[in-house]
């Protein structure tokens, strides 16, 4: 395997920055989300990954649900959480009228790679104030070790 020095681009100017705002601002013009949302369709529940010295953390928010409508797979590699938000308003209520409904129902499925140095074996779960926290701790090999140097 050839190793090869890569060149880091300038912090002041970058084109590649100004490129991934096109990107996404192209993404949001086309976005259709609201429509699928008001149809009562997908939605995609945010979820944030953090890496540790020790492990990975994976940080779903799940407002309004359950850790029973949550299900947790590990299986190749790939973690996969999915489930289902219900629908919790009553229309034709006495005195009451619904004006506005951006909350977001219907089912999800999020699907992440994993790295090799990730071992699912001891993986953990826990849902708490609609928060899902996933860890997966890093196998030994890589947490990295430091290495003396022998003196001759």
């Amino acid at each position: 395997m050839a190793i090869v020095k890569y060149p880091l681009r300038n912090a002041a100017y970058s084109p590649w920055r100004e490129l991934d705002e096109v990107s996404n601002r192209l993404a949001r013009l086309f976005d259709d989300s609201s429509l699928r949302r008001s149809q009562g369709g997908l939605w995609s529940p945010p979820v944030s990954v953090t890496e540790t010295a020790e492990e990975l953390v994976f940080a779903a928010e799940l407002p309004g649900m359950s850790e029973d409508e949550v299900s947790i797979e590990l299986e190749n590699d790939i973690l996969t959480i999915s489930g289902e938000k219900t629908e919790v308003r009553t229309e034709g209520e006495e005195g009451s009228r619904h004006h506005l409904w951006e909350r977001s129902y219907g089912s999800f499925r999020r699907s992440f790679s994993l790295p090799r140095a990730v071992t699912g074996a001891d993986a953990t779960a826990h849902f708490d104030k609609g928060v899902l926290e996933i860890r997966l701790p890093k196998a030994p090999e890589a947490k990295g070790r430091k290495i003396e140097i022998s003196k001759n």
